[in-house]
């Protein structure tokens, strides 16, 4: 059963590892790769590799069958449209049509079922667990999210270079970084070293 936690480990191809927290599980999934520049950042290589992210404790959805190329297509068309609608709305944009639709269309496939154990304290997935489900699944939260009362907190990371848009689920709605170890530090050192070049 999905955990409230969210958050990844993000890879940067050129070295280094940082922990990102998107503030929801299907803007994690967004950052799990992307097309163009963003191929680099690729990690769902293979359907195992769907899989694999789909079993790990934020959504636990540990598939039931072994995921097919078509599967792994299907989810990489909805982190897409994920990660356009979720720029759109950081830039105060209108969403993408073609997102709208995607994000739609992976939606109207039946959510994952939650049961619960025979013990009573613990819950899973109700088999047969399918990708669709999960895919559905991380679509309806998308929607939500969009149509919510979070949906004014979606936004892109402050620094001029960094892509990475998170939903800001702190009380004051004040964050501004993807990570205050990656960006948030980079920025801190800048100013630091802007005010001692000032210094007479």
């Amino acid at each position: 059963m999905r955990a409230s936690a969210t958050g990844r480990t993000l890879h940067d191809p050129k070295g280094g590892s940082f922990w990102f927290d998107a503030g929801a599980v299907c803007l994690d999934f967004a950052h799990t790769g992307g097309e163009g520049p963003y191929a680099v950042f690729e990690s769902l290589h293979e359907p195992a590799d769907l899989a694999e992210w789909l079993a790990h404790p934020s959504i636990a959805a540990v598939m039931t069958a072994p995921l097919t190329v078509h599967e792994l297509t299907a989810a990489k068309a909805l982190r897409q449209a994920i990660w356009d609608a979720a720029h759109a709305r950081a830039a105060h944009r209108p969403l993408p049509a073609e997102a709208i639709e995607t994000i739609n269309r992976a939606a109207a496939a039946a959510p994952l079922v939650p049961e619960l154990a025979a013990d009573g304290t613990t819950a899973g997935w109700a088999p047969p667990v399918r990708a669709a489900q999960a895919l559905s699944t991380l679509a309806r939260e998308m929607i939500e999210l969009l149509s919510g009362p979070l949906s004014g907190r979606i936004r892109e990371c402050a620094s001029d270079n960094c892509p990475l848009v998170f939903v800001d689920t702190s009380r004051p709605g004040a964050r501004r970084w993807c990570a205050m170890e990656r960006c948030g530090n980079r920025h801190k050192l800048r100013a630091r070293r802007a005010r001692q070049a000032s210094d007479p």
